[in-house]
């Protein structure tokens, strides 16, 4: 087997991936304001960027590294002018520029980078310019607080978590300040993406995928919601109960992933079975109701529930882990297991995310299956309470079989928690 010797495969590397970007420049030249302004067309062929990435690797590998300094400026200096003149055409984009530039930079960056990091270089200039027509529908419509408020969520999850403490909270053995905020970020980031699809991408979801999308970020808000609108629109209301069981199927995946991504494997594998079952059992039970009652009336739905990047969200998950974190503390102390199944039933109540991943962070005196058993206990109790709410806030008959799918789960992760 032939292996090319490695500057020969970078030098093919870098000029099959200035070609392709070349391939894509083209065509968003093409489809954008050049085509509106022919006569501005200029920068931008493939063969120029396939050409631009070559010079780059070559003046790369010479020594000293002068050379690709000076040929750096010489190509500014010529995007420059050749944007000076798209300019006095109408054409004022800068993505050519830019595009030309990363180009230039190709060879370097394979020769000194690991591949994911050119290969999400390159994805994201091909869909910066295959999709300027999405992306730009999608920037109109953000409202600007959404990107203050995103702004400052980024800001201080990258000023607080390199400067929180690794030390355990006092009296909170196995839980520390920089595991609080990394459970408030993933859980955030994982709403938040629930929350742009519904707001953004689907803004005018039926109630399927209101029950869906609701479930990614919290399916209490999205029961509340479905419920009540199947009061308001009686007509419509035959979808909901399917809607509200499929919003509690994402509860279960969505738990699992966060389960994972925090890193308690050991739990998440604990509780594959039961949470995967159900999430399965779920989905099956709101296709076939949504299956019978195919053709009905639907309608859309606003978003579920407030921006969950709000900063004043992310420190209340972060206190509410702490103070489950102190409870449960306290009650595995002082009654062992029995107490914190109790305290798990009551929490259910409530939100189970703090509580659920404070329980899992921390080291208290019970074992992994009686910490697996107040799991599953409090996602049962808040099945009780969403079935409560579907029915109260619908007062609806056609809400009873989403009630009762919701009690039965809870009775199933009752007896396997307690088995």
């Amino acid at each position: 087997m032939t292996i090319l010797p490695p500057l020969l495969s970078g030098f093919l590397g870098t000029a099959g991936l200035g070609f392709i970007i070349g391939l894509e420049l083209h065509a968003y030249r093409r489809r954008g304001e050049a085509a509106l302004v022919p006569e501005a067309e200029g920068f931008g062929t493939t063969r120029t960027i396939t050409l631009i990435a070559a010079l780059g690797f070559v003046l790369w590998i010479i020594t000293p590294i002068t050379p690709f300094c000076v040929g750096l400026g010489v190509l500014g200096l010529a995007l420059l002018l050749d944007y000076r003149q798209r300019v006095k055409a109408g054409d004022s984009s800068l993505v050519p520029s830019i595009v030309g530039l990363i180009a230039y930079t190709l060879g370097p960056l394979l020769l000194t980078t690991p591949l994911a990091v050119i290969a999400a270089l390159v994805v994201l200039v091909l869909v910066a310019l295959g999709e300027q027509v999405q992306i730009r529908r999608f920037s109109d419509a953000f409202p600007a607080e959404e990107g203050v408020t995103l702004a400052k969520f980024l800001v201080l999850a990258g000023l607080i978590y390199p400067l929180l403490p690794t030390a355990d909270v006092p009296y909170l053995p196995g839980i520390s300040w920089a595991k609080i905020w990394v459970a408030v970020l993933v859980i955030s980031g994982i709403s938040y993406l629930g929350y742009l699809a519904h707001r953004y991408v689907f803004p005018r979801a039926g109630t399927l995928l209101t029950g869906v999308l609701g479930g990614l970020y919290s399916s209490t808000a999205a029961t509340v919601v479905l419920a009540r609108a199947a009061r308001a629109e009686p007509g419509s209301a035959a979808l909901a109960p399917a809607a509200v069981i499929l919003a509690t199927a994402m509860m279960y995946g969505r738990l699992l992933v966060l389960i994972a991504l925090l890193g308690h494997v050991n739990a998440a594998l604990a509780l594959a079975l039961p949470f995967g079952g159900l999430f399965l059992a779920s989905l099956a039970v709101g296709g076939a109701l949504a299956w019978r009652a195919r053709g009905a009336q639907t309608q859309s739905h606003a978003a579920v529930s407030a921006n969950p990047l709000d900063l004043p969200v992310a420190f209340l998950f972060a206190g509410l882990f702490v103070l489950f974190a102190g409870l449960t503390q306290f009650v595995t102390t002082r009654f062992g297991a029995g107490g914190l199944h109790v305290l798990s039933f009551v929490v259910g109540f409530s939100d189970i995310d703090p509580f659920i991943l404070s329980l899992l962070d921390g080291k208290f005196a019970v074992s992994a299956n009686a910490v697996t058993g107040a799991v599953l206990i409090a996602s049962a109790s808040n099945n009780i309470l969403k079935a409560a709410y579907a029915l109260i806030f619908s007062r609806n008959r056609a809400m009873l079989p989403a009630a009762m799918w919701l009690g039965l789960t809870a009775a199933v992760s009752f007896v396997i928690a307690l088995g």
